[in-house]
């Protein structure tokens, strides 16, 4: 494993003495995005793998890795990496250093999304300096916006807001942090973002919504959007404490542990057995005698951990990404099967596939797997969770990392757009939607999709 600049000093030993091991390392955090993953070590040390067209895995080039590769030049300040949580967006990756009091961020940077004052892509790990010093809580990205959350319980959002995700009370893109305003007053607990839309959780346990509203996923009973943070109210008095979004629908969890779907369901992804969006926060039946610890939404899918450890899944799953055995979409939750019946402690949605972590510190992966995201080595899908030896402490407990050599690059590597991305016409509406994106034709006002094929 490569060394991160933390691991305990070995000196040169004697015939009696023993020369100390490298500690041992362990995942302690799982993130997914679009088409990537990264984790997060024990000792701060970050490793990514999956697709790295745009430099969201930090290594310094744009070359895929089909299994997990430790960042060698991870952070500017902290060489080694002392990271203290790593978040994917859908082609970008932030991370935070608690000792640096710094926010990071690479990848794509189309919109200002990285938040450094620019649009370039960056393949390495860059400061923003905006928030350098600035004591951070949490971390949500979305499809092409971000935003942080301060530990005064203020929020920070960047990137792009044609469709008001920012919260600033305008649609203009921001290349750096701003404040939302429309929270002076208000401590924020915890934010999700979703391709166009934002949704955020206070201390005080209201929910909010704002963004894109056009399938009801701001929750406030209508579709249209919202500029600025708009307190959701449809929740029968329920104190909210959880909360996560997918590309167009959004999840959140009361204090009592019951889970509550809303916004988009063409695919099932809010899982009340049917189809149908839903204005307006709708509790889910099917897990009603469960307590939801944990929850995360994908492109069309969703994940929702049991406090017993258990891990359901529902939605789209054409590439198997729901876990379950096979590649039919679920409109109710399915139970995720794990050998041994290991207990889940975490998990995380990308677009297509899924990680989790388990108690007995392994990590396992399922879902589409054509860019190397599911960190196996292959570039093959899998409808049922398996195991990545390299993370896991029942395979080689992260002792056999590969790390990165590549030379970091300086600047943005520039490939036309053309040969980049397959810009799909939209007949009825004409505008553009992703490639392979169905039938699906309300797109943002004014928004020419961009996707890899």
């Amino acid at each position: 494993m490569h060394s991160t600049g933390m691991e305990m000093e070995v000196e040169v030993a004697g015939d009696d003495e023993a020369v100390p091991e490298a500690p041992e390392r362990s995942v302690v955090l799982i993130s997914a995005g679009a088409s990537h993953s990264v984790a997060l070590l024990s000792g701060g040390v970050v490793c990514s793998w999956g697709r790295g067209e745009d430099g969201q895995l930090g290594h310094g080039d744009a070359e895929d890795r089909p299994v997990p590769t430790v960042l060698t030049a991870a952070f500017d300040d902290a060489p080694g990496g002392v990271a203290s949580v790593v978040i994917c967006g859908a082609d970008h990756t932030t991370a935070y250093s608690d000792e640096e009091l710094q926010l990071y961020s690479w990848g794509w940077g189309d919109f200002g999304r990285l938040g450094h004052g620019n649009s370039s892509d960056v393949f390495n790990p860059q400061p923003i300096q905006a928030l350098q010093g600035v004591r951070i809580t949490q971390i949500a990205c979305g499809d092409s916006h971000c935003l942080a959350v301060t530990v005064a319980g203020h929020v920070h959002s960047w990137g792009r807001n044609q469709n008001g995700q920012l919260g600033l009370g305008n649609t203009e893109d921001s290349l750096l942090p701003q404040k939302i305003q429309a929270f002076e007053g208000v401590r924020v607990k915890m934010i999700a973002a979703g391709a166009e839309h934002t949704a955020a959780v206070t201390e005080d346990g209201d929910l909010y919504g704002w963004g894109w509203g056009r399938y009801g996923n701001l929750g406030l009973g209508d579709r249209d959007d919202r500029l600025i943070p708009e307190k959701v109210s449809s929740v029968n008095g329920q104190k909210m404490v959880l909360v996560a979004c997918g590309w167009r629908h959004t999840i959140t969890v009361s204090s009592s542990g019951s889970i509550y779907t809303y916004g988009w369901s063409k695919y099932g992804q809010l899982g009340h057995g049917d189809f149908e969006d839903h204005l307006v926060p709708h509790k889910l039946e099917a897990l009603k005698d469960t307590t939801i610890s944990q929850i995360s939404g994908g492109w069309r899918h969703t994940m929702a951990l049991a406090a017993d450890g258990k891990l359901y899944g529902w939605g789209w799953n054409k590439f198997g990404q729901v876990g379950v055995g096979d590649n039919e979409d679920h409109c109710s939750p399915v139970q995720v099967n794990f050998p041994n019946e290991q207990k889940v402690v975490q998990v995380a949605c990308g677009w297509r596939h899924t990680l989790a972590l388990t108690e007995a510190k392994n990590v396992f992966s399922w879902g589409r797997g054509t860019s190397g995201q599911l960190g196996h080595g292959e570039t093959v899908d899998r409808n049922i969770p398996k195991m990545i030896d390299a993370l896991s402490s029942d395979g080689s407990a992260c002792k056999q990392l590969e790390s990165s050599k590549a030379v970091p690059m300086s600047a943005k590597v520039w490939v036309s757009p053309s040969e980049r991305y397959a810009i799909v016409p939209d007949e009825k509406a004409g505008k553009g939607i992703p490639a392979g994106n169905g039938t699906e034709t309300h797109v943002p006002r004014g928004d020419v999709k961009r996707m890899r094929v």
